[in-house]
């Protein structure tokens, strides 16, 4: 069997990581019904388990205004405080209800900075089992390109785990 490499980072050994940071996901959040926690612990336990994971952290759908998101909880630097569905790769997977990966956020139209080291990201949007927004889960890169359909693939199945069952 051959194993293709994937920017310094064996597709296999990606897989693997996933299937692991998936499995501790699982065991620490099943039974959990509070979304804060599930969150929290998501965030935590994905940071750590990726190196090239910069920023690791939920967007909530503000109950008040719901075409707004509102940070939650997350790993790393500052977040934005606040970010409308009208507006950069948060909003754009809140508005279209589906995931964005971004190689290069610096070419995105409407990009917010919010951290100025960031270069690549990927935004999950998140349902509850009603099938409603609640949330997207966005994670930054300070490298381009570090997100694929792998990140993708893995990442909404550990979602729709979590928050949609």
């Amino acid at each position: 069997m051959s194993i293709k490499c994937y920017k310094g980072v064996l597709l296999m050994q990606k897989e693997s990581i996933y299937k692991q940071v998936e499995t501790d996901i699982y065991s620490v959040t099943e039974g959990e019904t509070n979304v804060v926690a599930n969150m929290a612990t998501i965030s935590c336990l994905l940071n750590f388990a990726f190196e090239d994971f910069y920023w690791v952290g939920f967007y909530v759908v503000d109950p008040d205004k719901t075409n707004e998101l509102v940070v939650g909880p997350y790993q790393g630097t500052l977040g934005c405080l606040r970010i409308t569905f009208e507006r950069g790769v948060c909003g754009k997977a809140a508005k279209t209800g589906k995931t964005q990966i971004i190689d290069n956020v610096h070419n995105f139209p409407g990009h917010i900075a919010c951290d100025s080291q960031t270069n690549s990201e990927i935004v999950v949007p998140v349902f509850d089992k009603h099938k409603k927004l609640i949330a997207v889960l966005d994670v930054d890169s300070t490298k381009f390109s570090t997100f694929d359909k792998i990140d993708q693939l893995w990442l909404e199945k550990i979602i729709t785990n979590v928050f949609s069952n």
